[in-house]
């Protein structure tokens, strides 16, 4: 094997496994500069992808993970040999992420960009109570529960999948607005909505029921209210293997025990 004509950077998490990884591939390929590479190899979990995803947003750079961590479901399996060629004939995938916007109690305001989901967990021992806006309409007056979240394809065989969301077929244009241990009502599982609508969540009573957000990673607390919508102007660039694509992995998912 020689090196890579075409300038790869390979990026690792801070894991054992992903480091070794990462020393084996440049001395078989190179490694380019992060701003010089066409495509930027990330060897980790998900939770690294989503980071590096973040990171590479509207650069036009690709995105090729190969699993060295644990369930790797944004990634491809992990094979050292002809990694060039497997870059050459990888199928691509442009996501537009969620964007969400927070405002706190004294007004100031935080945005984050979530490639799977926007989240609302409750602080303290007391449940959250919430009302759930859809372009400017309110569709629910008062949520009792642990959080709720809005979730894109990409992100629905996530956390969303284990609130008992449902899967969304990666070319859908759909989000799914999932509740997290819904009190009151008791019966509300959630809704599917158009991928183009802005939600807008208001936390209610917030002092006495604090509410923290999280786009993927990103963590605010003690918000007031939260805006959430589709970022037509960011867009993540994602390859994945011909025999392993997004669109193969999430329709198995539905068929999993």
């Amino acid at each position: 094997m020689s090196r890579s004509t075409q300038p790869l950077c390979f990026v690792a998490s801070t894991t054992d496994d992903a480091q070794a990884a990462r020393q084996e591939l440049i001395e078989l390929y190179g490694n380019a500069a992060f701003d010089e590479a066409e495509v930027i190899v990330v060897l980790g979990g998900d939770g690294f992808m989503l980071q590096v995803l973040n990171e590479t947003m509207n650069s036009g750079k690709r995105v090729y993970g190969m699993n060295r961590g644990s369930v790797g479901f944004l990634m491809n399996d992990y094979r050292v040999k002809d990694l060039p060629r497997r870059i050459s004939v990888a199928t691509g995938n442009d996501f537009h992420p969620l964007r969400m916007t927070t405002t706190d109690g004294n007004g100031d305001e935080f945005s984050a960009l979530a490639m799977n989901e926007v989240s609302l967990f409750r602080q303290s021992h007391q449940a959250a109570k919430l009302r759930v806006d859809v372009d400017g309409k309110t569709r629910l007056e008062e949520l009792i529960c642990d959080g709720m979240m809005v979730a894109t394809p990409a992100g629905s065989t996530a956390y969303n999948f284990s609130a008992h969301g449902p899967i969304l077929p990666l070319e859908s244009p759909l989000l799914a607005l999932t509740p997290v241990s819904a009190f009151r009502p008791r019966r509300w599982r959630g809704a599917l909505l158009p991928n183009n609508v802005t939600v807008d969540i208001h936390v209610l009573e917030s002092e006495k029921r604090p509410v923290n957000a999280v786009a993927d990673h990103t963590e605010v607390k003690s918000v007031q209210t939260v805006r959430i919508a589709q970022s037509e102007d960011r867009t993540a660039k994602i390859l994945s293997d011909p025999d392993r694509s997004w669109s193969d992995r999430v329709l198995a998912e539905q068929f999993t025990n």
